[in-house]
């Protein structure tokens, strides 16, 4: 919204910083940082009043949950995606498709995760509303979202951009609305499974956030695109203001999620982000780069589908306890330890991911 100001700049000189993606991805952090830190506490006050017990713990799960984390609200990603829309209609070009997009599809997954934990707190079960349910909801909001890139995005929009390769993209055609989606729905879901003790999913959301706002603002300019030969698609540098939200927003929930948590940012937050993350990835053309930057969130994704096959194949269970996160805790190891070391996995694997737009 703010960024009409630029079009004043004769009028009064410093305007011009509002056309800078730069200044107003700044702008739009430290606007939703400020945001959740002023609103958190009340929105935290009302939850637990609205809520009662609280999120409901696996009685299955480790057993200092059911001592630790009993009790604490759930739905903290209320704080997060309201910091984000905020401060990225504040800040945002609103003209730009992009914006719009990857807001449908975090509003969207949103409010999926946010029934799910409706039906979870109301009904004191670990268990929300049926699984294929929600996952034909989740693709639907993929596939509408996929579909306006597709129809609003450049030529090279259905391309699929190869590590390592200069400039080179695989033209998947109308199978982009297939492949896309699945991205956009795989990452929402592997954030969520990531989502399982205090601060684990948040910190590696923002990593993993600040990774592809970078890359979003590098494609969306053609120079710089140009220069390390990856694939220009106009546009996506506005996809920076949206990261920038996030990354403000993360940092001001953590504050409340820090161990032992406040709240918890529940599916209405995991689902959310990682829709997020998914549909920038897609829209910069670095599909592949996300599984590598988000490889965090992939191992814990693989971890239960290798859980749940193996018992259901052999009756055996390849880990203590799925996601990867819980087997860790089976193990002996501290939450703080599992966290703070998964952390550093996520921060490593970041700087590979980035490491591939300049190795070509």
């Amino acid at each position: 919204m703010l960024s009409f100001l630029a079009d004043f700049a004769n009028i009064l000189g410093p305007l011009n910083l509002f056309r800078y993606i730069t200044f107003r991805t700044a702008g739009a952090t430290a606007t939703a940082l400020l945001f959740v830190f002023y609103f958190g506490p009340a929105i935290i006050t009302a939850l637990r009043l609205k809520q009662g017990k609280g999120q409901p713990i696996r009685e299955d799960g480790p057993e200092s949950h059911l001592l630790t984390k009993k009790g604490t609200p759930t739905m903290g990603g209320l704080m997060i995606l309201s910091g984000v829309v905020v401060s990225t209609l504040l800040w945002g070009n609103l003209k730009n498709h992009f914006v719009w997009i990857v807001l449908l599809v975090t509003l969207g997954f949103g409010a999926i995760g946010f029934y799910d934990d409706y039906l979870k707190v109301t009904k004191q079960s670990h268990n929300g509303f049926s699984g294929k349910a929600r996952l034909s909801l989740e693709i639907l909001v993929a596939g509408a979202a996929s579909a306006a890139m597709m129809y609003f995005g450049p030529n090279n929009m259905t391309g699929l951009a190869i590590p390592l390769v200069n400039g080179f993209a695989l033209d998947l055609g109308y199978f982009f609305l297939v492949f896309a989606p699945f991205v956009i729905v795989g990452t929402g879901n592997a954030v969520n499974l990531t989502d399982g003790l205090d601060g684990l999913a948040i910190v590696p959301v923002m990593i993993a956030a600040g990774t592809f706002g970078a890359i979003a603002w590098l494609a969306g300019n053609i120079v710089f695109a140009t220069y390390l030969g990856i694939n220009y698609v106009p546009g996506t540098g506005e996809l920076a203001v949206v990261v920038g939200s996030l990354i403000g927003a993360g940092l001001g929930f953590l504050w409340f999620n820090a161990p032992p948590a406040q709240i918890f940012m529940g599916d209405t937050g995991s689902l959310a982000l990682g829709g997020l993350l998914g549909s920038i990835a897609v829209a910069v053309k670095h599909e592949i780069v996300l599984g590598i930057v988000g490889g965090l969130f992939v191992l814990e994704a693989l971890s239960v589908i290798v859980q749940v096959v193996s018992f259901k194949l052999t009756g055996k269970r390849v880990f203590r306890m799925a996601p990867f996160h819980h087997h860790l805790e089976k193990m002996g190891w501290q939450e703080p330890q599992i966290v703070i070391r998964l952390w550093i996995c996520a921060f490593v694997l970041a700087m590979i991911g980035l490491a591939t737009l300049k190795v070509r």
